[in-house]
């Protein structure tokens, strides 16, 4: 009789976990201090209920207090507490809710129940560090009892919010649930393909599907695609400038303008099969790669709604490079490949987030646009058909060529240099993807999993200055006034 292996309790990281439908500019300065909101929101409901609530005060720390004004994190607060929901709530109707709670100094939690709250004295941006996590934000009700209610969150990268961390800088998932193919890094991955004979994409199948029926997969990647392919095609059609200060140009419309030839369309849907009719020069590809990334990306520095893949910061580079694959490689490529390469690029994310950070926060730039373009050069890597070892050698090919990348925003904004990151992130990725279709996994000289460690040796040993302060490189390097 043949023993079974013994249940492994890992971090259920689901790739709905790893690519999120929300709001730019930031994952972990906008998303994540919005659902912190939403949680306090809950803790005051399940406790005192929001009715007995008075005024708050929110005390923001770290990287969220020196960065947190050009990421909009005050912004996402304010709608947090609001009740707004990320994923759906209008983003043009953004800037009349904000406003109205500026000028009345009040806020309605949840929409539901107002109490005082004045945005210049009740949002404290404080400079000092908490010891869990960069960044953290407190929450302090003040009830009409007399009584205050506190708590302290930390968004740790992606969206990401936890109420404790665990060492290493991550955390301990509020819910363990057995995965039928458990996996922590590459080796046990790749341990499961070879057991069964399985692709990397169907592994994280059968790990979802005892989270949610087939259909329900299919329909959230399906969703996760639609977000993506609308924010590239927004970013292509939508000129001006972008908020902050900075006077960043758009670059993506003008750029698209001069790509994309005669042929029309009627919207997002028949768009990618108007740009397979468009001239296929090396250049012209690399243009294309780029238009997409940047697109994306400015609409995620405009506010816009966007996929965090894994990060906002990050969030062109695995629409681009998909992109490219279904109007560059396959044009007969459709919704099968789309979640097949999805699957993929979460699974490889989900291998970053365990073993090392996907917080710009803790680890710089190489945590979001590294771990990034290693999750689009994984995916692209299986579309094309490599096998699971070369799908691996992608994403450490792709890692270790961002290996020490800082994240220094000039003005903390998700602007300079972050949007021109994406570009380079894409088209690393695929180059990479490329690279490793030609070798042969057994003897590359750089596993995965020991690519994910040192990643997060440098991270830790990388100046905090490096870490979306805002205090180094080029965020001093030039000045607001030079732009």
């Amino acid at each position: 009789m043949n023993e079974q292996p013994i249940a492994k309790e890992v971090e259920c990281i689901s790739v709905f976990d790893m690519l999120k439908v929300g709001i730019g500019p930031s994952s972990s300065h906008t998303l994540g201090p919005w659902r912190a909101a939403e949680r306090f929101l809950r803790a005051l409901e399940s406790g005192p209920g929001l009715e007995a609530v008075k005024e708050l005060r929110v005390l923001i720390y770290g990287s969220l207090s020196l960065t947190g004004k050009g990421h909009a994190t005050d912004v996402a607060i304010l709608m947090g507490l609001s009740g707004a929901d990320p994923t759906t709530y209008p983003t043009a109707a953004i800037p009349e809710a904000i406003a109205k709670i500026k000028d009345q100094k009040k806020l309605a939690l949840k929409g539901e129940h107002t109490v005082i709250f004045d945005p210049v004295t009740s949002l404290c941006f404080l400079r000092e560090f908490l010891p869990f996590h960069a960044n953290a934000l407190t929450f302090k009700a003040r009830l009409k009892n007399g009584r205050e209610l506190s708590k302290t969150y930390y968004s740790i990268g992606g969206g990401f919010v936890v109420s404790k961390e665990r060492k290493r800088g991550k955390k301990k998932a509020l819910l363990f649930q057995q995965f039928p193919h458990p996996v922590e890094t590459g080796i046990e991955l790749l341990e499961h393909c070879k057991r069964d004979g399985k692709q990397i994409s169907e592994i994280v199948w059968e790990n979802e599907r005892s989270l949610r029926s087939g259909e329900e997969i299919e329909a959230g990647l399906d969703r996760i695609w639609d977000t993506m392919l609308s924010s590239i095609y927004e970013g292509c059609h939508e000129p001006g400038i972008l908020p902050g200060g900075l006077n960043v140009k758009r670059r993506a419309p003008e750029l698209y303008e001069r790509l994309k030839g005669s042929t029309s369309y009627t919207g997002p849907e028949d768009w990618p099969n108007s740009i397979r009719k468009t001239t296929v020069q090396f250049r012209q590809i690399l243009k294309w790669v780029s238009c997409f990334a940047i697109a994306v990306n400015e609409v995620n520095a405009n506010l816009g709604r966007i996929v965090t893949a894994p990060t906002n910061g990050s969030a062109g580079v695995i629409p681009a490079v998909l992109m490219y694959y279904l109007v560059i490689e396959n044009h007969k490529a459709g919704s099968k490949e789309i979640r097949q390469f999805l699957l993929v690029a979460g699974e490889i994310g989900s291998l970053f987030k365990k073993g090392a950070t996907i917080s710009a926060a803790m680890g710089g730039c190489q945590a979001e646009i590294g771990v990034s373009a290693a999750m689009a050069a994984g995916a692209l890597t299986e579309l094309l058909g490599g096998t699971p070892g070369q799908v691996l050698a992608a994403a450490e090919i792709a890692m270790e060529h961002h290996l020490g990348l800082t994240c220094d925003p000039i003005g903390g904004l998700v602007q300079v240099p972050c949007i021109e990151r994406n570009s380079m992130g894409a088209i690393k990725a695929i180059n990479a993807a490329e690279l490793a279709l030609e070798c042969n996994p057994e003897t590359t000289k750089v596993p995965f999993d020991k690519v994910v460690r040192t990643m997060w040796e440098t991270a830790r040993d990388m100046n905090s200055k490096y870490k979306e302060t805002s205090e180094g490189g080029l965020a001093i390097g030039v000045n607001l006034s030079d732009c």
